[in-house]
């Protein structure tokens, strides 16, 4: 009987890396990793999938529609995280009495969401989260800017912007419109205006909202004062707006504290009051970011969050404040290499050693090498030398060791440099070393 054979292929919206791109995400996940730990914060590690309940307690609708749920061997209904956020406040409410307070932790790992797939954004995606728990202090919201900051730095950008905006200061204003009930149904339209633009904002507004046209009006001129790029002045030009009632002021006040703080530790060119950012999850309730690339704005977000004060509430009486962000890493390797700011390797390793006579000698060497602090790459068989340089070049190798009889017998080495050509002949392993590490 013949076997069926299963067409190889991946899902919509997921993929496959092939080494030189893997290499290329690991040596960002590397970066990233030091970035946030120059700030003092700790990795911890939550499950792919959570008791479907926690999650479906604090998505949008628009999160719920995309959510992977389904019913596991025991009968349970479970979910795959969406975000990397409310598996961590059910993380906070479980281990409170095992941590300390204020907590700074990072967690990277994949989410997923069953969106529409394109160009930097899959439905299995990495996420790079780093959060400040247990403090209401404006210190912690300005510490997450800097990471955010330190961390696109480190990785070699330097034309980005940090969108800042308050939630209270969108609040405030529905508040004074008399349509607060209504706050979550319109953020969430009104986070689509980079997308869709005003006008396509405004008919939405209009045909899904019980706002009449005079307050949309209101709402869209408001969200448009982001003309001047110095925050400060920006801010001061809406103090007059605090009048209108307290959530509104106290938006603009906590923005204010934010920038002073933020003057002398990050370029102003870095960052930018927006309040034309939303951020449409529904757990956000005080300062929120979104950070794009100038060249590449179509890319959308690389890197968002905000405070959430009452992020812990469905699983603990206690309120415990927070605030973080979070780093899409698929999107944000998409862009770094079409900047040509991340080579995408074909190999991890320093050099590859081709054994002529001998495996076990060219074992013994390889291994002396790599103690000695290089990586390298062992050519598993004694072949013809056409072949084993024909792979050193398709991985593209710069340096190839080469173990001959000859070398065998002197204890010396032969190394060949790739791209100019050069060899150099009876080489000791310390002359090895100084010419490949150089």
């Amino acid at each position: 009987m013949e076997q069926t054979m299963v067409t190889p292929r991946t899902l919509s919206g997921f993929k496959d890396r092939l080494p030189k791109e893997a290499y290329a995400k690991s040596k960002m996940l590397k970066s990233i990793m030091e970035s946030f730990e120059k700030f003092g914060f700790a990795p911890i590690e939550t499950p792919h999938l959570e008791y479907a309940e926690i999650l479906k307690k604090q998505g949008s609708d628009e999160i719920q529609k995309e959510m992977y749920h389904f019913l596991d061997h025991g009968g349970r209904e479970v979910a795959l995280r969406f975000d990397l956020t409310v598996p961590l406040a059910r993380f906070i409410a479980q281990h409170k009495n095992e941590v300390e307070f204020p907590f700074k932790r990072y967690c990277i790992g994949n989410v997923f969401r069953g969106e529409r797939a394109q160009k930097g954004r899959y439905r299995e995606f990495t996420q790079c989260d780093f959060d400040f728990i247990g403090t209401d202090s404006i210190g912690a919201d300005v510490e997450i800017l800097q990471v955010i900051y330190q961390t696109l730095f480190d990785l070699g950008l330097r034309d980005f912007t940090i969108h800042i905006n308050n939630r209270k200061i969108f609040n405030g204003l529905m508040e004074s419109l008399n349509a607060s009930a209504h706050t979550e149904e319109v953020l969430r339209i009104i986070d689509k205006i980079d997308k869709i633009g005003k006008e396509s904002v405004l008919q939405e507004l209009q045909e899904k909202t019980p706002l009449n046209l005079n307050s949309i009006n209101i709402l869209l001129d408001f969200i448009a004062k982001t003309q001047n790029d110095d925050a400060l002045e920006l801010l001061q030009d809406l103090k007059s707006f605090g009048r209108l009632n307290n959530t509104l002021k106290n938006g603009i006040d906590e923005l204010s504290t934010l920038c002073k703080i933020l003057e002398p530790l990050i370029p102003e060119k870095f960052y930018k009051i927006n309040l034309s950012i939303a951020r449409g999850l529904g757990y956000y309730t005080g300062i929120i970011y979104e950070t794009t690339l100038d060249t590449l704005p179509s890319l959308g977000s690389v890197c968002s969050g905000g405070r959430y004060d009452n992020l812990t509430q469905n699983f603990s009486k206690d309120s415990m404040s927070g605030v973080g962000a979070s780093i899409g890493l698929d999107r944000l390797l998409a862009g770094l290499e079409e900047l040509n700011l991340i080579k995408s390797n074909k190999n991890v390793a320093d050099a590859l050693l081709i054994a002529l006579n001998s495996l076990e000698y060219g074992y013994k060497i390889a291994q002396n090498l790599r103690n000695q602090g290089l990586k390298i790459e062992m050519y598993p068989e004694i072949t013809k030398p056409k072949k084993s340089f024909n792979y050193a070049n398709s991985k593209g190798y710069k340096y190839v060791v080469v173990i001959g009889e000859e070398e065998e017998q002197k204890n010396t080495y032969t190394l060949k440099n790739m791209e100019s050509g050069e060899q150099f002949n009876h080489l000791q392993l310390k002359e090895i070393l100084q010419k490949i590490k150089s």
